[in-house]
């Protein structure tokens, strides 16, 4: 005789509830990668959309172009500017070079 168990009420009770609100521009981990397209559309058309793990915010999904601003070119000006704005700038820093070391060449 095979023997069928209910599930008991406290298990069903344990368990969240499915939070995920993608009109909020929340989402839960499983309904982002379920649905990713959409996610993407939406950071697109709404602005970033963040993704819980567990209940937490995890990440948040931005567009390229916003993510590009927000981590700006790596150009090394502001080193240069900081640099030339130095009351110390006519201070010769290059190093000193000697003559290096010459090996024999052996035939």
């Amino acid at each position: 005789m095979t023997r069928f168990n209910k599930p008991s009420s406290s298990a069903s009770k344990s368990r969240r509830p499915r939070a995920s609100n993608p009109r909020s521009g929340h989402w839960l981990l499983q309904d982002a990668k379920a649905r990713f397209s959409e996610l993407v559309r939406r950071v697109r058309s709404e602005g970033p959309q963040h993704v819980t793990v567990h209940g937490r915010d995890e990440v948040v999904v931005i567009t390229a172009e916003e993510f590009r601003r927000l981590k700006g070119q790596v150009t090394g000006r502001a080193l240069i500017a900081a640099m030339q704005a130095s009351p110390h700038r006519e201070i010769d820093i290059e190093p000193k070079r000697g003559p290096l070391p010459v090996r024999e060449v052996l035939p």
